[in-house]
């Protein structure tokens, strides 16, 4: 059976390393950004600069964030994340790296240190000048009494939510905690992820050319399942839960 080929290569790695895509979190009931009928379907996405330069965009960008927030603030760990989470806490897991910007992984009781957030976090904002973190429920309330975009109290900058949007650079600190995690990890299991988007996708390739085995669970075929040590189109929580009882 497939479960047991699963079980066999985790218990046979001592460094695994999970890289999660929005699959993980639409069991929670998060939309996914974009498939056909994605949140992006309805709304192009606003670029980073465009979100710079124009006061209008950035009105149009907290407008569809507190939309969005509606759904996303009900959001629960479910199933999938719980395992990856208990495989974390028995020292099987040394990092998660993740797609994802929605907190599951922290709220599901991986350690904040443990994860790596390759596009960033949607559950807080920040100054773009200096970095100054700004809670999302202050935000909300001056925009709802005021109609503009938040400037940051201590400096005047920009704020905007702790993610990384089109056009915009990837974290450098990020990335290169990613590649530390995927060149030192003996199993890298990809888990709802597409593997469209680059340079995040390049990480289960350099894992493979590592000699890391790759484990490769999404309910849909990816271009890079040929590359895969073991490919699983399956449900991820109840494969997971299944899996790990």
């Amino acid at each position: 059976m497939i479960i047991d080929s699963f079980k066999e290569i985790v218990d046979e790695s001592s460094n695994i390393v999970i890289f999660t895509g929005a699959g993980i979190s639409t069991e929670s009931g998060i939309p996914d950004f974009r498939s056909p009928t994605g949140i992006w379907s309805k709304n192009q996405p606003i670029e980073f600069q465009d979100f710079l330069s124009s006061e209008e965009m950035r009105v149009e960008f907290w407008k569809r964030k507190f939309a969005i927030d509606v759904t996303i603030s009900q959001a629960k760990p479910n199933s999938g994340h719980m395992v990856i989470a208990k495989l974390s806490k028995s020292g099987s897991i040394s990092n998660v790296i993740t797609q994802n910007i929605d907190n599951l992984h922290q709220d599901s009781g991986i350690p904040s240190n443990k994860v790596i957030e390759l596009h960033g976090n949607t559950t807080y904002a920040k100054c773009l000048d200096c970095n100054f973190r700004v809670e999302l429920e202050t935000i909300k309330k001056n925009f709802e009494d005021t109609k503009k975009p938040p400037l940051c109290s201590k400096c005047g900058g920009i704020i905007k939510t702790a993610t990384i949007s089109f056009g915009q650079s990837m974290p450098e600190d990020e990335m290169r905690r990613a590649q530390e995690a995927t060149l030192s990890c003996d199993l890298f299991i990809v888990i709802g992820s597409s593997l469209k988007v680059y340079p995040a996708a390049n990480f289960p390739i350099l894992a493979k050319k590592n000699k890391s085995k790759l484990v490769i669970l999404n309910r849909e075929k990816t271009d890079l399942d040929t590359y895969a040590d073991l490919v699983i189109h399956d449900e991820i929580g109840s494969f997971l839960l299944n899996s790990f009882r």
